[in-house]
């Protein structure tokens, strides 16, 4: 029986790319591959056909020379004679090796093809990140203090110094794997690669797992940490306390432990990055007439001067009496903004003065005053 036409099989013209031609040997390898069509002898011939007809047309020279001589390029008793040309059968499972971006000429197995092969997964591992949430006051995040947690972790185990293995005893290559710590399994015409069942990923299976952490190579512990809060941090800063994370995995590093500052409320100072914000009652008197206060900060008290005819709301500055900066780059300031008391529940005495007061400034224009009705005049015609 006479062959077909390799261009004719592949469902291509003469003039194809080498890309077209690709595209439709996968399309139709997909269509007539085995697991696909199981027991149909038909789609198995068709589908070795494409093996043999993608063989030679995606080689650049065997293509020249079967467009050239036809099948007769390929011909054993032909290439006896000639001493050259290279025929062969192309390998079906080539098509996963391309799709899953393995190379055409690179030898490894589907396995390695898909899933980078070579790496040992028993080989040391770095242990895992932790996370803490810890709240400080004001006072704490501004000046800086030291702090000691306790972090319940996996550490390793002292028993058998993280190996997992009783003293004396070996790892030996787990036999579902080959030691790759993964096994492939068939899902129609595609192979997915899981975790070894046998070994849980390892690639090594103990001989006698330790008693102590059953194999593990780490056990649960708390531990107490000191932290060193440096002055100037903020809510939402993140401290890395490097080396207290997990254990690693067959003698890998240990991860780091990443401490998620949150502050708390003050009663007296609101923070805006590195300055501070508080209020400060006065009383009526003192702001009319003038006084020397004093005020909070974060390390004492400090004494600032409200000159006479403040308004409510003024707002004075403690320059240097604010936060450090945590880069280093000096203070922020404190703003204090007044906040005039009115008296209530006065006797008729008080009432009295004040109403002879009233009388006094009569006709007597305030600034506020004065720059409020100036610019409601429009509402009051």
């Amino acid at each position: 029986m006479a062959k077909r036409d390799y261009y004719e099989i592949l469902e291509v013209t003469r003039e194809e790319t080498a890309e077209g031609i690709k595209k439709s040997y996968r399309r139709l390898a997909v269509k007539y591959h085995p697991d696909k069509n199981p027991g149909d002898k038909q789609a198995e011939e068709k589908f070795k056909e494409l093996g043999e007809a993608y063989e030679a047309l995606s080689d650049p020279q065997k293509r020249a020379a079967y467009d050239q001589f036809g099948h007769a390029a390929f011909d054993p008793r032909q290439r006896a004679r000639s001493g050259g040309g290279a025929g062969g059968f192309h390998d079906p499972f080539d098509i996963f090796r391309e799709v899953f971006g393995g190379g055409g000429g690179g030898g490894g197995s589907i396995f390695e093809n898909l899933f980078g092969g070579g790496q040992d997964p028993s080989s040391p591992q770095r242990g895992e990140d932790l996370r803490y949430d810890l709240e400080i006051t004001l006072e704490e995040a501004a000046l800086g203090c030291e702090k000691e947690i306790s972090v319940t972790k996996l550490d390793r185990c002292e028993t058998c110094d993280g190996s997992g293995a009783e003293a004396g005893s070996k790892l030996r290559t787990c036999a579902t794997c080959g030691g790759r710590g993964q096994v492939l399994m068939s899902r129609g015409i595609f192979s997915i690669a899981q975790s070894c069942p046998h070994c849980k990923g390892a690639g090594r299976i103990l001989e006698k797992p330790c008693k102590s952490c059953h194999g593990n190579g780490k056990r649960e512990r708390s531990s107490k940490i000191k932290l060193r809060i440096p002055p100037g941090v903020d809510a939402g800063s993140r401290l890395r306390s490097t080396g207290n994370g997990e254990a690693g995995f067959r003698g890998g590093p240990t991860g780091d432990l990443y401490v998620m500052l949150h502050v708390k409320a003050h009663e007296f100072f609101q923070r805006d990055g590195d300055d501070l914000l508080c209020e400060v009652p006065v009383s009526f008197i003192q702001a009319a007439l003038g006084a020397e206060i004093e005020v909070p900060t974060l390390e004492g008290r400090a004494t600032i001067k409200v000159p006479a005819g403040t308004q409510p709301a003024t707002t004075f500055r403690v320059k240097g009496s604010g936060v450090k900066n945590l880069q280093g780059y000096g203070h922020g300031d404190l703003h204090v903004r007044v906040q005039v008391e009115v008296p209530t529940r006065l006797n008729q005495e008080q009432k009295a003065k004040l109403q002879e007061f009233a009388g006094l400034l009569d006709g007597q224009e305030t600034p506020i005053a004065h720059g409020f009705f100036e610019k409601a005049k429009k509402f009051f015609k």
